[in-house]
């Protein structure tokens, strides 16, 4: 796949689209298994539209060698760690999870919610370090119109995330005729967007519960909006590393795999021990 993205300069156009699984309220777009070898670090999304009535029971559930974001666009979250983090996250937060070399966590849609949760693949050096997670209140969240930085930086707005170098993540809202054109940085060849509201052109037509990437290049994206649209962009460096799967895990050798689940079960034994899991 990589040999067939590369660019040179020009146009940079769409190689994949999909509307990805539909399971309840939640619409899975991404998968370490299909998508996420193409796009990685970033290796699933998913774009979640949920009220407390309908909510799936995520129940404690484990993660090691990644990190989860949350961007809420709608409603409130509560959260839960193993870490001992707990909270509400409100429409406009951002949840930062470096899952490292192992963390359960749980969480519940307080009222009707919507957004988008994303997996990271760490890099070596940080996939099996202790967990680590940062959350943003709305007004925590810089911005650089039309987009809010979630990670890493664009224009003169820097993320307050410790995340991973080489990787922006976008939330951004265009007025119905807007354009905006992103330029990612130079070593930024994966290049992705999904739209959660609205109808926008890349030059295609990309429309709400759309996930589309780009072909492989430091190219510019030229985007309009047909309607007033919101959608997230990632670019990145890519990952250079195999993924190397678990349950709920993604780590980039079979022994970081074995650590992290290790250290996953060992957890898992203390939630029982406490009562929170069967």
């Amino acid at each position: 796949m990589s040999a067939v993205l590369k660019s040179r300069g020009g146009e940079r156009p769409i190689v994949l689209r999909t509307r990805g699984e539909r399971h309840g309220a939640i619409t899975r777009l991404v998968s370490p298994s299909d998508i996420g070898e193409f796009i990685k670090p970033f290796v699933f999304l998913d774009l979640f539209d949920v009220s407390a009535g309908n909510a799936p029971n995520f129940g404690w559930h484990p993660h090691s060698g990644i990190a989860t974001l949350t961007v809420l666009h709608e409603g409130a979250i509560e959260y839960q760690e193993t870490t001992g983090v707990k909270g509400i996250l409100p429409a406009g937060g951002v949840e930062w999870m470096r899952a490292g070399g192992g963390v359960w966590h749980t969480g519940a849609a307080l009222r009707s919610a919507k957004g988008f949760q994303l997996w990271i693949a760490l890099p070596a050096e940080l996939e099996n370090l202790p967990s680590q997670s940062h959350y943003l209140s709305p007004d925590q969240v810089p911005e650089e119109k039309p987009a809010r930085v979630i990670l890493g930086s664009y224009g003169g707005a820097q993320s307050a995330i410790s995340a991973p170098a080489r990787i922006n993540y976008l939330d951004v809202q265009l007025a119905a005729g807007e354009r905006w054109t992103y330029q990612p940085p130079l070593d930024h060849e994966v290049a992705w967007l999904a739209v959660s509201e609205g109808t926008i052109r890349t030059p295609e037509p990309v429309s709400a519960g759309e996930f589309v990437a780009f072909e492989e290049s430091s190219a510019a994206l030229a985007i309009q909006a047909d309607r007033a649209s919101r959608f997230v962009l990632g670019s990145a460096a890519r990952h250079p590393h195999d993924l190397v799967l678990g349950s709920y895990s993604v780590h980039t050798t079979r022994a970081a795999l074995i650590a992290g689940e290790s250290q996953i079960q060992r957890i898992g034994n203390q939630l029982v021990a406490a009562g929170l899991l069967r």
